[in-house]
Parts: C-alpha cells; sequence; structure tokens
C-alpha cells in the first residue's frame, strides 16, 4: 500500500479502528451503529472484533441543487434535521430549496430503512452504549443529524469512530457527542477517499450481506 494511503479499503480502515475501541468489547450494552453505504464495512469490521450487534443508522445529507457535495445539512430518522447554517445563509430562496431537498431526501431514507433492515425492526437503543461508525468525517453534517436522533431515542452514551476526519470537524462533533475517536486527522485534509487505496462505492447488496451475516458467521478476529 504506497505511503499516500493510511488503509487499504474499508475493511482495513474498520480493523484499525477497533483496535482502538477494546474496552467496549463483549458489553451487553453496547451496540455499533453503521452510517450507510460507507460506514457499513468498517462498522462491520468493529461489530465483530468486538463481539457486539452490528445495525444500521440512516442518515441523509441535504446537498445544494447543482453542488451535491457542499452539505446545507442532513436528515436522519425520527425527524431530525440539522442545518449548515453557513451554507444556508447565503443561498437564495433559502427555505425553499431546504424544504425540497429535505423532502426529496426523506423518501430516500425511507427507502434505504426498508432495503437494508429487509423486514427488522430498528434496534431499540432507550440506556445503551451507541458507536456511531463512518468511514470518515468531512463536514459532519450526517454525524450531528445521526447523533442529535441518537439523544432523541434514548441512547446513554454516544462514541463517534471514524477512520480519519477533518481535525476541524473532529473537534466541534466532540462537543456534541460523549466521546469520538478520530483515528487520524491530517492537517491536510481534503476528502475522506483520499485516504484510501480501495474506496469504491459501498453497493445496497453489500450493506444487506454484511447485516445479514451472523455473528458466529463473521470472520474471526485475530488476537
Amino acid at each position: 500500500m504506497p505511503r499516500s494511503y493510511l488503509f487499504q479499503d474499508r475493511a482495513d480502515a474498520g480493523r484499525q479502528v477497533a483496535e482502538e475501541l477494546l474496552s467496549y468489547a463483549g458489553r451487553d450494552d453496547v451496540i455499533v451503529l453503521a452510517l450507510p453505504r460507507g460506514g457499513v464495512p468498517v462498522a462491520f469490521e468493529v461489530a465483530q472484533r468486538l463481539g457486539v450487534p452490528l445495525d444500521v443508522f440512516v442518515v441523509r445529507k441535504l446537498g445544494v441543487p447543482g453542488h451535491e457535495e457542499l452539505a446545507m445539512g442532513a436528515i436522519a430518522s425520527g425527524g431530525i434535521r440539522v442545518l449548515n447554517e453557513d451554507v444556508v445563509y447565503a443561498l437564495p430562496d433559502a427555505q425553499s430549496i431546504v424544504e425540497m431537498v429535505t423532502a426529496i431526501e426523506r423518501e430516500e431514507l425511507k427507502r434505504r430503512e426498508l432495503t437494508y433492515r429487509a423486514g427488522r425492526p430498528p434496534p431499540d437503543l432507550r440506556g445503551r452504549t451507541v458507536i456511531l461508525v463512518d468511514d470518515g468525517l468531512a463536514t459532519g453534517a450526517t454525524m450531528r443529524a445521526a447523533a442529535a436522533a441518537l439523544r432523541q431515542q434514548g441512547a446513554a452514551k454516544i462514541i463517534v469512530a471514524v477512520p480519519v476526519g477533518a481535525p476541524t470537524t473532529c473537534r466541534e462533533i466532540r462537543d456534541e457527542v460523549d466521546d469520538i475517536l478520530c483515528l487520524h486527522t491530517p492537517v491536510s485534509f481534503m476528502g475522506v477517499g483520499q485516504y484510501y487505496e480501495d474506496f469504491s462505492q459501498t453497493s445496497d447488496e453489500e450493506v444487506r450481506e454484511l447485516l445479514a451475516a451472523p455473528a458466529s458467521k463473521r470472520p474471526e478476529s485475530d488476537v
């Protein structure tokens, strides 16, 4: 793997993250929640290393029309919406744009929840310690929405765990959760994908397969 890459792929990133979370291994109150789709292969490795349940927490970014990579905010299950006020303030007719994009993304959020869970109900998070995993943190909009929604659902403790993130974002998220693990925070951070040798898109089918894998059939971790 070239020196410019921190991780071979998302699975490699997940294994590295897991080694920093071993204090949570085997605890009955702990659950790993992945932000799909890219967070799922990372979270799968974390969950199987720690020996705790894995599920998804669906969050959708609200991208500026025509510049979708720029996040106006994000929505999450439970009717939560978090807005990036700096971006919204700069938009003409901001309210109508935000509402239009929110309506579109709510439909996609519902579709993904149905697709990924295959009829399984969402987990009861009341009183549980949640390790919230993604493949990286850029603006942090989706992670903020997820954390707010988890609070609403009664999670006792929220730990954000990512392989790599923008230094400023990792600092800001720290104030909104109980603990955060940003394994790497490069000063020259330009985007999550630049730190992966293989950053190919995670498919819906891969997400379903990882979520459906019984714990007993997951690969054994090296000890």
